[in-house]
This record gives C-alpha cells, structure tokens and sequence, in this order.
C-alpha cells in the first residue's frame, strides 16, 4: 500500500484509539470512584467523580456522534449524580436513557435519571423514567424500578395507582410504600397493620416521615399514637424525635391546644439541641403569643424569648427578632395617647409588628382598631381597616362598608379596587421613613418629623411600596 493511502488510515487509527482511551480512563476513574464510596472514602470519591466527568466530557467535545458517546453521557451523569447534582445530571442521562445502541447504557440511565426525578421533585417524570425498565431483562432492576415507579406514583399523590403497583412486590421495602398510600387513601386501619409488620422488623429506613405526615392529615390521632410507637420501637435519633413530635404537635394545635404544646414541649426537652426542637420552643411562644390582648401583658413574655435566642440556630435569631419587638411595643404603653405627635404612625407600626413578628392577632387587632378609633383622620385609618378585613373576616363585610362611606378618596381603597393611585406612594414613602429612622420608639417627639411625599434615604423613588 502506497504512503498516500496508508496515511489517512493510520490517522483515522490513531484517532480511534486516542477515543478508546478517554472513554476507557472515563468508566475506569468512574469504578474507581464507586470502589470509594463503598470503602466509605466519601472524599477520594467526589475527586474521581469529577475526573471521570471531565474525562467524559471531553469524549463528546471531541466525537459528538460516535456509537460510544451515550456511555460518555451515562458517566457525565452519573458523576453529577454521585456528586448530589441531580439538576445537572438530568440532561447527560436523559440523553443517554434514549440511546438506541447498548440497552445496558440506556437502562442504567434510566434507573438513574427516575431517582434523580424523585430527588428533585419531579414525580411524574421519574415515574415515566422507572417506567422504561418494566421490560428489563434483569429481573433485579425490574423489581427495583416497580418499588421506584411506585415511589413515585405516591409521591405525585395517585395513591391507588401507586398502590396497585406495588402490589404483588416482593421488595420488602414495597411494604412501607403500601401503607403510606393506603393512608393517602384513607384506609388508615390497613395502613396501620402494615406499619405494625415494620415495627415487628423493627424496620428505620421504611418511608416513616411520609408515613406519619399522610396518616396525620385524615386521622391526627391515629398519628400521634403511632409517632409515640415509632419513637419507642426504633430507637430514632435525636433529631429524628424532635421532629416527629413537631409534627405532631403542630398537627394537634386546631385540636387539642394542651396536648399540642405536652407534644412541642417533649420536642424541645433534649440533651443536645436540635433544630426540630428549637423550632418546637418557637412555636410554644408563637401560641402564647396568640392569646395576647394588651401591651401591658407583653413584659412576662420577653424571658423565655429570650432563652431561646441564647440557643441559637435559625429558631434563636427569630426569638432575638421577637424580643426586640416585645421591649419596643412594651415601651410604647405611655406615648400612645391620642393626639400624641405622629401617634398613628407609631400606633400603625406597632400593630403590624405585633402581627407580622410577634404573630399576636388579637393584640395587633386591638392596635389597628385604636387607629380607626383614635385617629379617624389619619391617612392610615383606611390602611389598618384593610388590615383588620384580613383579622377578622367575621367583620369584612362592615368594615368594607365602613371603609367606602367613610374613606372614599383614600389612595389605599382606590388601590385595592384597582385604580391609579399616585398618592399612595408619598403615604408609603412616610409609613417607611418614619419605620427607618426609628420614629416609632420609646420618645416619637425627639425625632425629626419627616413629611409625606419626602424621599427616603437609600430608596429608589421607582420601586413601588
């Protein structure tokens, strides 16, 4: 064979063997980095996921169309896949769960790219991808994609679809999925049985969280009694209980106020502080909060707030929030006469901190309604009877009436109906200037007086209010 001829085929060679190479470092980085998970060395693996990645990648930049590149979009994803970057891998493995060239590429991928759905909250379309391996030769991975499919189903809410695909499974975790979707469907007796055969086998890794939260939406003391079962049988971790019993708590709050906060109370009673259990310790003062009716009766309220800032976490820095606002508004008892200069702004604000912060709405009813009544001539009077609509629906109906005949050229009504009203951003500029420059504190009166319509500093006069 001449020179002429055996050049091009020694290029079309070697450039097929530099392919079989970077797909060859690909799958062998890719099982190395599966060696590493399982030995536990979370670490290397992450670092050979992402060199398996790039060299994955790298394949495709170079030959897009090759038979070869799906197994190049399987390893892409399931490097992003092992990495917890479900977002990224759905592209790579969807691609490569439509490859028409080696079934064990397209399947894989498949099973791959179902899980990465459920992950990302995508029921139906991980039931469609779980749905491609029904047919699957491996009798394992059929077994395995119905559990998924069924998974999935009852994530989306089909309870009796999920229901009917799971029946007949012999995957033993199959048996957890049942028993949430006979909940979803009402069935909490044959739910329950089934719970009991997972607490025989004393089984922690069977679908408990959905389980309790679907069985607690019918039947909340069905739930309660099964949380406290769960609780005693599984020896469940710490954060575990405080969150279970959070959810319980919360749960029997429109029912049974007093077990409701024993429930919270037990959440919060830990040796190490949890997140679930500071959050419980919360909500015992948001209910509190709830039956507050006065100023006056504000002050007690301040120590446990502030223990619970002293503990930290995200619950602590709502505490600290809530403390600031009780000692503010407890201030605020003496200045708040009618007449008092700039009273119904400070009046105003206090009402929609005690609402918004302190989450007290018969408090901040009592506020908004001491702005009508006190100072009926205050461009916020029409402002805090539209808050009180929302307070007290029982009333809407008079309060509407009352908010047309008397304030019938308020910005804030021609707002809500629809209409222009250039008006309301001057009030909303001085409600916003007054709240920054501290007006509405212990003493109003040393404060400068800030007018509607003057600009507030920091704030572009075109964001609308």
């Amino acid at each position: 064979m001449s020179r002429a001829r055996l050049a091009p085929l020694l290029l079309l060679l070697l450039a097929g063997c530099a392919y079989y190479n970077g797909m060859y470092n690909a799958n062998r980085l890719a099982r190395s980095a599966e060696k590493a998970e399982r030995e536990g060395r979370t670490f290397d693996a992450q670092g050979l996921w992402a060199q398996a990645a790039v060299r994955a990648e790298s394949v495709l930049a170079r030959h897009p169309d090759s038979k070869w590149a799906d197994d190049a979009e399987l390893v892409r994803g399931k490097a992003f896949f092992h990495r917890n970057d479900c977002g990224s891998a759905v592209g790579p493995l969807g691609r490569a769960a439509r490859s028409p060239n080696d079934p064990r590429v397209a399947e894989e991928a498949s099973y791959l790219l179902g899980e990465c759905h459920v992950r990302l909250g995508n029921p139906d379309a991980a039931g469609h991808a779980f749905g491609r391996l029904a047919t699957s030769e491996d009798p394992a991975r059929r077994l395995t994609a119905q559990l998924w499919q069924g998974r999935a189903l009852r994530l989306a809410g089909r309870f009796a679809e999920a229901l009917a695909q799971l029946e007949g499974s012999s995957d033993p975790r199959a048996i957890g999925e049942r028993a949430v979707a006979l909940a979803g469907l009402g069935r909490s007796d044959s739910a329950l049985a089934l719970a009991d055969v997972l607490l025989d086998r004393r089984d922690s890794i069977a679908p408990w969280d959905s389980l309790l939260a679907t069985l607690g939406r019918r039947h909340p003391e069905a739930a309660s009694r099964l949380t406290d079962r769960v609780i005693e049988r599984l020896g469940v971790t710490g954060q575990e209980r405080a969150a279970w019993l959070l959810q319980d708590g919360l749960r029997l709050v429109p029912l049974d106020s007093a077990r409701a906060v024993q429930r919270l109370e037990a959440a919060g009673q830990s040796e190490q502080p949890t997140f679930a259990g500071l959050e419980a310790l919360l909500t015992i003062r948001r209910l509190a909060h709830r039956r507050v009716t006065a100023l006056s009766e504000l002050p007690p309220l301040r120590e446990p707030l502030s223990r619970l800032s002293r503990m930290g976490g995200p619950s602590g820095v709502v505490a600290l929030g809530m403390v600031a606002v009780v000692d503010r508004l407890a201030a605020l008892k003496d200045s708040l006469a009618p007449g008092q200069p700039q009273g119904d702004l400070t009046l105003f604000l206090a009402a929609e901190a005690a609402r918004d912060t302190l989450e007290a709405p018969i408090l901040s009813a009592g506020l908004f309604r001491r702005v009508v009544g006190e100072w009926p001539e205050s461009p916020y009077a029409p402002k805090a009877i539209l808050a009180l609509m929302a307070l007290e629906p029982e009333r809407a109906d008079s309060l509407r009436e009352r908010l047309h005949s008397a304030y019938p050229d308020s910005p804030y009504l021609a707002f809500v109906a629809g209409e222009e009203a250039p008006a309301l951003r001057a009030l909303e500029d001085s409600l916003r200037a007054f709240a920054l420059a501290g007006l509405a504190d212990v003493d109003p009166a040393r404060r400068p007086v800030r007018r509607p319509g003057q600009p507030v500093p920091g704030r572009d006069s075109d964001d609308l209010p």
